[in-house]
């Protein structure tokens, strides 16, 4: 089973920036496309960004994130990361790393199938 492990939430105002961070196994990390998705209380769980497994392959963004988001891999480095800038409190939610070997990029949860614990992000107004 591929582990994946977040870091770098926590708390920041509104216009803020945190980044996130999502480590995985060394050797076969690189085979995976990675996903970002969130839950806030009371809501369902939601994409927020993913990248393909392919070295300079295509990445997806939801709206809401669009021009505030980035999410980048580094080859061999088993770490993908998700910048959030110009942070905003409906942004406070619980944020999961997703994965998903090879194939296509999918932007919903179904077609994840690896998932870490979820770390907390709150963003104050």
């Amino acid at each position: 089973q591929l582990q994946l492990v977040e870091s770098g939430g926590g708390s920041a105002q509104a216009g803020g920036s945190l980044r996130l961070s999502c480590r995985g196994p060394e050797y076969t990390f690189d085979n995976y496309n990675m996903a970002w998705f969130r839950q806030a209380p009371g809501k369902e769980r939601a994409f927020v960004a993913a990248i393909s497994w392919v070295s300079g392959g295509p990445s997806y963004y939801a709206d809401f994130v669009k021009g505030r988001f980035t999410i980048s891999r580094r080859p061999n480095k088993r770490t993908a990361y998700l910048q959030m800038n110009n942070l905003q409190p409906e942004d406070t939610a619980v944020y999961y790393c997703e994965a998903k070997f090879q194939g296509n990029t999918p932007t919903n949860d179904a077609g994840y199938d690896h998932w870490g614990q979820g770390i907390q992000v709150t963003v104050s107004p």
